[in-house]
């Protein structure tokens, strides 16, 4: 008992800081989406898919940007270009809806060399996975992990937005709102996170790289 005590004590912050408010905020806020916003605003490229497309863009920025640990900020920047392109499918909802329809897009194989766009995006991975390994980022990650303090309340509402998007996905009829609005949720407690360890006092740990 003790030892979980002092684990908690040492790794766990259950103050709520400016960025859990901002949480705290949207996750009160979708309760109003679902009831009063049309189904439109979370279609593909719709109003909470282009704010999500915001917050993830801000998060590189505060990832390119960072004070300590440069390099592995750096490389949490090229992971944040994949959930990106993967925001858009690869381009494929950018420019390419189908006349008369709502939400529904031409997929890639219904394109001249849309087939080499797939490929391409998975090279892309296993070039930043290679990076990843050669760079030996692995071993910053565990020197963070171990003297790390955790951001309870923005953690949890992470998982928590986490588990409503999975719900989302399978069990609520097309529902846009819910899940894209648990989707931005999600997104900015990462931004809040990214903040906290990039940028906060209480959580920035310079580890030697």
């Amino acid at each position: 008992m003790e030892k979980i005590k002092d684990f908690i004590k040492k790794h766990l912050d259950f103050q709520i800081y400016q960025v859990t408010w901002i949480a705290f905020a949207v996750f009160l806020a979708i309760p109003f989406c679902l009831e009063y916003m049309p189904q439109k605003y979370g279609y593909e490229n719709g109003l909470l898919e282009s704010i999500q497309f915001g917050v993830l863009f801000v998060i590189f920025g505060m990832c390119f940007t960072a004070k300590v640990n440069r390099r592995f900020f750096k490389f949490c920047a090229l992971i944040l270009t994949i959930i990106m392109i993967r925001e858009v499918n690869c381009g494929r909802t950018l420019f390419l809806k189908i006349p008369g329809t709502e939400n529904s897009f031409y997929p890639w194989r219904d394109l001249k060399y849309g087939f080499l766009v797939h490929p391409i995006y998975g090279l892309y991975i296993a070039i930043i996975a290679l990076y990843f390994i050669i760079k030996k980022h692995v071993i910053t990650l565990w020197k963070l992990i171990k003297g790390v303090r955790l951001p309870f309340w923005n953690i949890a509402i992470a998982c928590f937005a986490m588990l409503m998007g999975a719900i989302a996905e399978e069990a609520t009829n097309d529902n846009f709102i819910f899940e894209e609005g648990f989707e931005l949720l999600f997104y900015v407690c990462l931004a809040g996170i990214v903040y906290l360890y990039s940028r906060h006092d209480n959580f920035m740990l310079e580890v030697e790289e």
